[in-house]
């Protein structure tokens, strides 16, 4: 992506200002079957034609933002859910390895404010592009992502003894607008593993971590 699109596409569309908050999940390759997926992408194309339909740019973004919403938490529902697939995350030397490569990064490439990790997918709150950091300006999104998945795929695969894809190439990212919705979306992550019924109690989760300033 070039400095200053704040638009780009892979599978699905992504929007990275220059400066944002994003929420970032990203999961293993096939912790989702493939007929699920489809149901999904078919979903999103059939909403897509719809809001094409509406007038006024408030009313689209509107009904954009809630089902953005909506498609998230039943994606995150789904892979919370899943019975099938690979949990190569659940192996504590495996999650050491992606717990490594985020705090690595933390302060070179982003500031990082909270992250959990699953069995199967990874949730992680960070802000890219911060004009007090020079080297944030030169990281997009995307490439962050890229760098972190390639780096820990490798490693995770040596650890597991196993050859092939490690990370769905498919990820999922949020622009977090306001400081009420950041305040959501890091307590929806901590909690994350209580709802998917790992854990009693956010702080018993071994793979999660939250900047002190918000707790």
């Amino acid at each position: 992506m070039e400095k200053g699109k704040t638009y780009y596409r892979r599978h699905l569309p992504h929007y990275q200002p220059e400066q944002a908050t994003f929420h970032l999940v990203f999961r293993l390759a096939g912790s989702l079957p493939l007929q699920v997926i489809e149901e999904l992408r078919i979903e999103q194309q059939r909403f897509e034609r719809h809001t094409r339909s509406l007038k006024g740019k408030a009313e689209r973004q509107k009904q954009l933002d809630q089902f953005r919403s909506e498609y998230f938490e039943r994606f995150d529902a789904l892979l919370d859910g899943s019975k099938t697939g690979p949990k190569w995350l659940a192996d504590p030397a495996v999650a050491s390895i992606v717990k490594e490569a985020i705090h690595h990064r933390d302060g070179r490439v982003f500031d990082l404010l909270a992250y959990c990790i699953m069995p199967n997918h990874v949730h992680l709150v960070a802000d890219v592009g911060r004009n007090d950091i020079p080297t944030y300006n030169d990281q997009p999104l995307f490439r962050i992502l890229q760098s972190l998945k390639r780096h820990t795929a490798r490693q995770c695969n040596l650890a597991l003894g196993r050859q092939g894809s490690f990370w769905q190439d498919e990820s999922y990212d949020h622009v977090i607008r306001d400081d009420s919705e950041l305040e959501r979306t890091i307590w929806y992550v901590l909690e994350n593993p209580v709802n998917a019924g790992l854990v009693d109690s956010w702080e018993k989760w071994p793979w999660s971590y939250c900047k002190k300033e918000f707790l």
